[in-house]
């Protein structure tokens, strides 16, 4: 049985074997592909596409987020619990105080956006707030507290700017010609069929890597929530409720999704086959082993 100490480091060592395959298997398939399509040139425009996208992202994707799910400030004396549990426990994780917003819904999330410790936003909807009590918010907050803490905004966004490259370039790829057959060498005509393949099947094998970092950073995140506020109980007994409220996600897009603390879609079976959120019961499971 892992205390939470032992799980952060576990989560660490899973996330950085994850990460790294993730970039193993990106930048091998952006060469083999522009191998196959014989214009490596083709990379450094990729790169330079995606790149400048996710720069609009990074630096005004908090703005961005906040506007899509029609979140507005939250003052100190309308939401005191709220705000003063964010307050405690960011002093608590040593981190500065990040903006706090509310997005007006029954239903139960919260989620966690910006670029780094100095640039962040903690959102929460009023339904959580109105359903929660403190020791629960608090691990909620705390699970949110982490995202930021570890940096997890910024993984994710180079996780998009790495497979926004790898699209840009599969793209171009269709509208390229592959090898020819004056190429007529064993390298070539692999390379060729290699290229092919990835062409067909990269997209679907980055998809799945990015949900599994993903999925472990959630898994990162409740553990480094419990080294905050020293008592899994109060996240525990907050996902248990999550995980009933069947209150309609009328706010929550496909684009958001990833940032909540609970996928807002769990009712629907396709979406939570592909989703970001690992199930509430493992990551339940996961935490009462730490009690």
């Amino acid at each position: 049985m892992l205390n939470y100490y032992e799980q952060i480091t576990n989560n660490k060592r899973q996330s950085f074997g994850i990460i790294f395959l993730f970039l193993t298997f990106i930048i091998g398939s952006v060469y083999l592909i522009s191998q196959a399509t014989n214009n490596p040139e083709l990379v450094p425009i990729a790169i330079l596409f995606s790149a400048g996208s996710s720069l609009v992202s990074f630096f005004a994707g908090d703005k961005i987020v906040l506007a899509l799910n029609g979140a507005i400030p939250a003052t100190r004396k309308k939401y005191f619990n709220f705000y003063t549990v964010t307050e405690n426990l960011s002093m608590a994780a040593k981190i500065p105080l990040p903006q706090i917003y509310v997005i007006e819904s029954n239903a139960m999330n919260a989620f966690a956006t910006g670029r780094n410790p100095d640039h962040a936003v903690i959102c929460a909807t009023t339904g959580l707030l109105s359903k929660l009590n403190r020791t629960e918010l608090e691990g909620v907050i705390a699970h949110e507290l982490s995202h930021i803490k570890n940096y997890d905004i910024r993984l994710m966004t180079i996780v998009s700017i790495l497979i926004g490259t790898l699209s840009i370039l599969i793209n171009m790829s269709w509208r390229t010609r592959f090898r020819s057959s004056d190429d007529n060498n064993k390298s070539g005509g692999i390379f060729m069929i290699i290229g092919l393949i990835l062409i067909i099947f990269a997209p679907i094998i980055a998809q799945l890597i990015q949900l599994a970092i993903s999925r472990r950073r959630e898994f990162f995140a409740d553990a480094s929530a419990i080294a905050i506020t020293h008592q899994p109980s109060g996240l525990i007994s907050a996902l248990k409720k999550l995980s009933t409220d069947n209150s309609p996600s009328d706010f929550a897009s496909t684009a958001t999704a990833s940032l909540y603390i609970t996928n807002p879609f769990k009712g629907n079976k396709l979406a939570s086959m592909f989703s970001s959120h690992p199930p509430i019961s493992d990551r339940i499971k996961t935490l009462e082993a730490m009690l």
